[in-house]
Order: structure tokens, then sequence, then C-alpha cells
């Protein structure tokens, strides 16, 4: 379970055999079954999640009781509400898993604390963060300047894992458009493909 885990760190930063350690002595493995919720809107949001294996995912519900999908989280991704995470404060969003899902969790002292004790944990945080921002700025990027068939096609092209193994109707969510324009727009690129 924490072999994934130990390559995600390594890809990022120098770690020896003895600090690792020091990172799982601080997580907790949990199975999240299919539909389960990891954390509900008006929770704290306690803890960073490592998924791996499954696939969860962070949306919002909007007042029309409609879901907009924020973020998908697979194998080798982590998931949370940071500002939840690191505030204290009630979250806005809904995780959970849409497949039969383990993740490791670690909470915001441990998080603290593993920063502290192995001062290599806090540039590995804060690639990820970088690789957040740059991740969340490209999105809102793109739904203000790409078409929904643009941003399909660059969802395809970044991530054809999600778009292989999530619902038609999420990832509509997640582009902000209805299950039925993803179809039409899935239905012209398979035209296009062809032709």
């Amino acid at each position: 379970m924490f072999d994934r885990l130990r390559e995600h760190i390594r890809q990022r930063i120098p770690l020896t055999d003895e600090e690792f350690p020091s990172c799982t002595s601080l997580m907790v493995p949990k199975r999240i079954r299919k539909d389960a919720y990891l954390v509900q809107e008006g929770e704290h949001s306690k803890y960073l999640a490592f998924v791996t294996k499954g696939c969860l995912r962070s949306y919002t519900i909007d007042k029309k009781g409609e879901e907009h999908i924020v973020q998908f989280a697979v194998e080798g991704w982590w998931i949370t509400d940071l500002y939840s995470f690191l505030s204290g404060k009630e979250t806005e969003y809904f995780i959970d898993a849409l497949e039969d899902s383990d993740v490791l969790l670690i909470d915001a002292p441990s998080y603290e604390k593993l920063c502290e004790t192995v001062p290599k944990f806090e540039r590995y945080f804060r690639i990820l963060l970088q690789n957040n921002y740059i991740a969340t700025h490209r999105r809102v990027v793109a739904s203000i300047s790409l078409s929904a068939e643009e941003q399909y096609l660059q969802l395809l092209q970044e991530s054809p894992a999600i778009v292989q193994r999530v619902a038609q109707r999420h990832i509509a969510s997640y582009l902000g458009i209805t299950p039925e324009a993803l179809s039409r727009i899935r239905n012209r690129i398979a035209k296009h493909q062809r032709s």
C-alpha cells in the first residue's frame, strides 16, 4: 500500500529508506467503498488523502441540486479541501469514492509533525501545492477561453485514465456541461476521427 506513495515522493524529492518510515508511521490506511464519503459539506476536512487504489471526486451541490465536480483523484493523486484542512473551518465540498478505493490519510497535526521531523517533506508538499496551483489556474483559463469540446479534448489528452474510468455524467459535470452536450461532443469527435 505504501509503495505507490514512496514512488510518488521519490519522483519529487530524494528520500532515504530511513526517512520514509517517518511518513508511513503518521498515515492511516482506509478503505472507502464506492459511493461512501471521505468528507461531506459542513464537516471539517480533517485529512489529506493519498489514493493508492480507486477513484475519488470532490464536488459541490448548488441550490438547484446540481453537482459541480471540482477534482478527480485516481491512484497516485492527493485529495482534500485544503482550505478546510489548514484552517479547521467547515468544508463546502463533498469528497466521495466513485470506485472502491484505498487511501492513506494524514491529519493536520501529523502533517505538521512530519514536516518538522523530516524537513524534506515540506519541500515535497510545496511542490504538490505549486503543481495544484498551476493545474487549477490552467483549468480556470480553459473554462473561460476554450469551448467545451476543446476542454474535453484537453482532458482526454492530459488525463485519459479519468475519461476511461469515470461515468460520462461525471465528466460532463467536471466540464460544466450537460451529459447530452458531452455525448454530442464525443459523437462529433468520433465522426471526425472516422473521416
